[in-house]
C-alpha cells in the first residue's frame, strides 16, 4: 500500500527583496567604501603640514566669497578642515553619486531590464518591493557611514584633528541623510516613471541644486534665505563636526527621505510596469 507523504511547506524568507538587494550590492558597497576610505586617508593626514603662514597668505589673496563657499575659512581647525575637504566636498560627491546610482538601479533599472516585472510575478507585492528596496538603499548608505566613522576616528589622532566622537557621529549622520535624500529622490522618480535616466537626473539635481543654493546664498547678504531651501545647508549649515547634532537639519533630511520612499511605494503600486 502506497501512502502519500504530507506536504511540508517551507517558511518564506524574511524580507526577501531586502536580502537580495543587500547580497547583490555587496561588491558595489565594498568598492564605494574603499573609495571613501582612500579619500580620507589621502587628505586628512596632511592637515598639520598645511597649517603654515604661506597657506594663510594664499587664502587671503582669494575672493572672500569663494573661500567661504568652499569652507576654507575654517580649515585652521581640524573640524573645519575635515568638513571642507571630505564631508562638504569629495565625500559629499562620492556619497551622492553612489546613492543616486543605487536608487536609479533598484527600481527604474530593474524595470528597464525586465527583472522587476519578473520579480513581481512571483507573489511579491509592489509596496513590499518598494519598501524593502528603500530599506536596502538606506542600509547601504549606513554601511558607508560606518566605514567613514571608523576611518575618521582611526585617523583623528594621527592627523591631530582634535575631533570628538560625538561630533564625528553628528556630521556623519547629516552626511548620510543628504546621501539618502539623493538616493530616495532617484528611487521615487524611478517608481513614478520607470526610466533610469530620469531617476539619475532627479538624484543629481538634488545634489547639485542643494550645493548651488548654498553657494549662492553665501555670495550676498540679500540671498541668505536661499540657504534654507538647500539640503546641503540642512546637512552642514550648523557645522555639526564642530557643534554636534543639528536635529532640525536631520529631521528635514531624513523626514523628506521617508516621504520620498512613501511616494515610491505609492507610485509603484498604481502604475503599469514595463509600459
Amino acid at each position: 500500500m502506497i501512502t502519500s507523504r504530507p506536504t511540508v511547506s517551507r517558511p518564506r524568507a524574511t524580507a526577501p527583496i531586502l536580502r537580495r538587494h543587500l547580497a547583490e550590492g555587496a561588491r558595489s558597497l565594498l568598492g564605494w567604501s574603499v573609495a571613501l576610505a582612500a579619500v580620507l586617508a589621502l587628505y586628512l593626514p596632511v592637515y598639520r603640514s598645511l597649517q603654515t603662514p604661506e597657506l594663510a597668505d594664499i587664502l587671503d589673496a582669494l575672493p572672500a566669497q569663494l573661500v567661504s563657499v568652499l569652507g576654507y575659512d575654517q580649515i585652521a581647525t581640524g573640524a573645519g578642515y575635515a568638513q571642507a575637504t571630505f564631508f562638504g566636498l569629495l565625500g559629499f560627491v562620492l556619497a551622492a553619486i553612489a546613492a543616486t546610482a543605487w536608487g536609479a538601479h533598484l527600481i527604474a533599472g530593474a524595470e528597464e531590464s525586465g527583472r522587476l516585472e519578473l520579480t513581481l510575478a512571483h507573489a511579491v507585492g509592489r509596496v513590499q518591493y518598494a519598501a524593502q528596496t528603500a530599506a536596502a538603499l538606506v542600509l547601504r548608505v549606513l554601511g558607508l557611514s560606518l566605514v567613514t566613522v571608523a576611518v575618521l576616528l582611526a585617523l583623528n589622532p594621527v592627523a591631530e584633528l582634535g575631533l570628538s566622537t560625538a561630533n564625528v557621529l553628528a556630521a556623519t549622520a547629516s552626511w548620510a541623510g543628504l546621501a539618502v535624500l539623493c538616493g530616495t529622490s532617484a528611487l521615487a522618480v524611478g517608481a513614478l516613471t520607470g526610466r533610469s535616466a530620469w531617476s539619475l537626473g532627479a538624484g543629481a539635481t538634488v545634489a547639485a541644486l542643494g550645493y548651488a543654493l548654498n553657494a549662492v546664498s553665501g555670495m550676498s547678504t540679500g540671498l541668505d534665505w536661499l540657504a534654507h531651501l538647500s539640503p546641503y545647508y540642512w546637512a552642514f549649515g550648523e557645522r555639526p563636526l564642530s557643534n554636534g547634532f543639528d536635529w532640525g537639519g536631520l529631521a528635514l533630511l531624513w523626514g523628506l527621505s521617508a516621504l520620498l520612499a512613501a511616494v515610491a511605494c505609492m507610485a509603484l503600486s498604481r502604475r503599469d510596469i514595463g509600459r
